[in-house]
């Protein structure tokens, strides 16, 4: 048996191509292998308070004698850091908000992006090492190579950054764009195209639930 955690923060309960996406990673998994569970955290239903104190960034023996956190912060970034580390996997639904990611993702990122604790920094910590981290990307336009919007993804890079670089995990990304064709006039041609990233990115995301589904954990 294996155990993912699933983050929701898309703000669309209803039409979100990131939740869509994301369940269908979330069922392959739970069908992969008897035993298999899913930790499903909604960070738009319900959301995460931002950081309380900024001595929150540090464990304690970083933080400098006047750092003095609200207990209650102090024990729900705890609790978020040991459900991420109980984990076998992580399944991050992504959504381009502004170029960025919703603020929700952020402070999840926050509260479990610990320097000493789940990243290095005077020591060479990385519990999480080697873990699957799959990133559903969803954009509304398109930011393809080659185009004035190039560069202009500020949502997959940081989350690859933070979850692959610092945290160390071996990070997928499935990626679906132009997710406004069907609903926005000037982006009507694309509507081919918009369909088919979905039905890949759908497809990409049952076989890769399947496969680390079925992998040892």
């Amino acid at each position: 048996m294996a155990v993912l955690l699933h983050l929701d923060s898309s703000s669309d309960d209803s039409g979100s191509r990131s939740r869509s996406i994301g369940k269908e990673f979330a069922d392959a998994w739970l069908a992969a292998s008897p035993g298999n569970e899913v930790v499903h955290r909604d960070l738009h239903r319900d959301p995460l308070p931002h950081l309380a104190d900024a001595s929150l960034h540090w464990p304690p023996k970083l933080r400098g004698d006047r750092a003095r956190p609200p207990a209650d912060a102090e024990a729900l970034q705890g609790s978020l850091i040991e459900e991420l580390l109980a984990s076998d996997a992580v399944l991050v639904d992504a959504p381009m908000y502004n170029y960025s990611m919703p603020s929700a993702l952020k402070a999840w990122i926050d509260h479990i992006h610990v320097p000493g604790v789940t990243a290095p920094f005077d020591v060479p910590t990385q519990p999480l090492a080697g873990r699957p981290a799959v990133i559903v990307s969803t954009r509304g336009a398109s930011y393809d190579p080659g185009l004035p919007t190039e560069g202009w993804d500020h949502v997959v890079p940081p989350l690859t950054l933070i979850l692959g670089e610092a945290l160390g995990m071996d990070v997928r990304v499935i990626t679906a764009q132009l997710t406004l064709a069907e609903s926005v006039p000037a982006l009507a041609a694309e509507i081919p195209r918009a369909r088919q990233e979905l039905a890949d990115a759908v497809a990409a995301a049952r076989e890769l639930g399947s496969t680390l589904g079925a992998a040892p954990a």
